[in-house]
């Protein structure tokens, strides 16, 4: 892992289209803006561990669990229609 230091205003570059620049520091935090093409998918970690585990899950549940999810599903409304 590389740490590295920087002061509020302060960018760090990842390949040549990926900019991280340091907004404010609080207290323990850091606020940082990134600039990404959109083609990179920006997630916190959090996010991208709970999307496997319930991609996991739903791919070890058997039928029963597809047909809960369509019950749960809305319904699709055409447009124009009320």
């Amino acid at each position: 892992m590389l740490v590295l230091t920087r002061k509020p205003g302060e960018q760090i570059m990842i390949g040549e289209d990926i900019v991280i620049t340091v907004m404010e520091g609080r207290g323990d935090g850091v606020r940082i803006g990134i600039e990404a093409p959109r083609g990179v998918s920006i997630q916190r970690r959090e996010v991208v561990e709970a999307i496997a585990a319930a991609n996991l899950a739903a791919a070890q549940a058997g039928p029963e669990a597809e047909e809960l999810v369509a019950a749960l599903r809305p319904p699709v409304r055409k447009p124009g229609k009320d």
